[in-house]
């Protein structure tokens, strides 16, 4: 098993800044990417961004040039700085890793998904 840990968000207003981290711990042999999704009621949950373990990003088009993932401090973890943000930014962000738990599963890219309980973002117009 894998856990998350998920910290930042809150209420910000528009054009301000904040950063999220999520950590994950747990016994695995690699992350195969590990990033953010966010969610507003009766939406689908979206993809915001993400990195690999070959340090490939990945973002969303709402937030390119404004959002930047990056590897935390911390061992397996994530940082993402959210800059610019606008009211449609509004969501709940969730955390989410897909880890390899052998090396066996790396071997043929077999990764299990794992999801934080999320973090509220509200930003104010």
């Amino acid at each position: 098993q894998v856990q998350l840990v998920e910290s930042g968000g809150g209420l910000v207003q528009a054009g301000e800044s904040v950063s999220l981290s999520c950590a994950a711990s747990g016994s695995f042999f690699r992350i195969k990417v590990m990033g953010w999704y966010r969610q507003v009621p009766g939406k689908e949950r979206d993809v915001v961004a993400s990195i690999t373990w070959q340090d490939k990003l990945r973002y969303s088009d709402s937030v390119t040039g404004r959002f930047a993932i990056s590897r935390g401090t911390a061992e397996n973890s994530v940082h993402l700085q959210m800059n610019s943000l606008k009211p449609d930014d509004t969501a709940v962000y969730y955390c989410y890793v897909a880890v390899y738990h052998e090396f066996t599963d790396y071997l043929h890219d077999r990764g299990k998904d794992y999801w934080g309980k999320g973090t509220l973002v509200i930003v104010s117009s």
